[in-house]
């Protein structure tokens, strides 16, 4: 498992300094059903707005 993930997206209330993502579980999706070709295909769904 990541010991850190990354995130770019300042205005999610779990973005800390760093770019660090503070979130306990990350849930990534994909479009397309289970499998995804690329990264376009995925959103993460942890994402809350501050």
């Amino acid at each position: 498992m990541a010991k850190d993930v990354l995130c770019e997206v300042n205005n999610c209330k779990y973005w800390e300094k760093g770019n660090k993502c503070s979130a306990e579980a990350i849930y990534v999706v994909s479009h397309t059903g289970k499998k995804a070709a690329d990264q376009e295909e995925t959103d993460c769904k942890t994402f809350e707005p501050v």
